[in-house]
């Protein structure tokens, strides 16, 4: 699969209205066509998730956003089904506790890094620093900062403090993913109405959500501005059509398989000595009676 559609080339000012479609699905005709690539995708990632923990040197990050009912929960599930649960692991960020507004606003983020050899996806991230807070403004209020810059200046200068943070993961062995889930306004309708109506389902919908929806627009505004100044050479942004959940996966799955497939990561050689030591233990395991 090319992943340049998907990709937000660094520098570039983008419109997600105009220059991407939420249901894109390249040649795919229907899910049935996916099925099998998705499954071959999903033990490439397990392999190479073995092969990352064993040498210990990477960890990856992932990073999911969307608005709500995008499928991030669903994809994340999906994806990592064939993961060892030993080096991985899935951190979600809500609204921030009395705790975390007594820190600096990545401080929670940053506590929750994956360690080398593991893999670790954050379900929302340090974005919604730049995304939510800037719908909302008046949650600034709520972080006690000394001062901030007036207007649009506190955005730009959060947006260079988490360029210069990834720069920094990146280069101490942090390899970053960012995938932003582009679901439509009227398949997030329609997904909502099944929750709604489904009982097994009404667990995840709330009032907030609603709520939330009548600020699509200033949401959109505020996504293409995080895409237009923080996807760079080493952190570059994901685009990825999410109107059909299946194409997301496969999408995904695939991307991920790719950049571990770049890091060409390979199991531990042994030294002489250690060599020596396991000849001798298969020794004296072949002598046991």
């Amino acid at each position: 699969m090319n992943h340049d559609a998907f990709i937000v080339t660094p520098g570039s000012k983008i419109s997600l209205k105009k220059n991407y479609d939420p249901a894109y699905k390249t040649d795919f005709a229907q899910k049935s066509d996916a099925a099998t690539r998705l499954k071959t995708d999903i033990e490439r990632l397990a392999n190479y998730q073995n092969i990352l923990y064993a040498q210990n040197t990477y960890a990856l990050l992932i990073i999911f956003q969307a608005m709500d009912a995008a499928g991030k929960d669903s994809t994340i599930k999906h994806v990592t089904s064939g993961v060892n649960p030993q080096g991985f692991q899935v951190f979600s960020f809500k609204a921030p506790s009395a705790e975390e507004l007594d820190h600096d606003y990545m401080w929670r983020t940053t506590k929750a890094l994956p360690e080398r050899g593991r893999i670790g996806i954050f379900n929302r991230s340090y974005y919604e620093e730049v995304l939510v807070v800037r719908v909302h403004p008046e949650m600034l209020k709520k972080q006690q900062l000394p001062h901030f810059p007036e207007g649009n200046k506190i955005w730009k200068q959060r947006f260079e403090e988490i360029n210069n943070f990834e720069k920094y993961l990146v280069d101490n062995g942090v390899i970053i993913l960012k995938f932003f889930l582009n679901v439509s306004k009227s398949e997030q309708k329609k997904r909502f109405l099944q929750r709604i109506e489904s009982p097994d389902k009404n667990w995840k919908f709330s009032d907030s959500d609603v709520q939330e929806r009548a600020f699509w627009d200033d949401y959109m505004n505020a996504y293409e501005e995080v895409f237009n100044y923080t996807s760079t050479k080493w952190a570059p942004w994901y685009i990825i059509p999410a109107d059909r959940k299946w194409f997301t996966r496969l999408t995904v799955a695939n991307i991920i398989c790719k950049k571990l497939q770049e890091l060409n990561l390979q199991y531990p050689t042994v030294n002489e000595e250690h060599s020596q030591q396991l000849l001798q233990a298969k020794r004296i395991l072949e002598q046991e009676d």
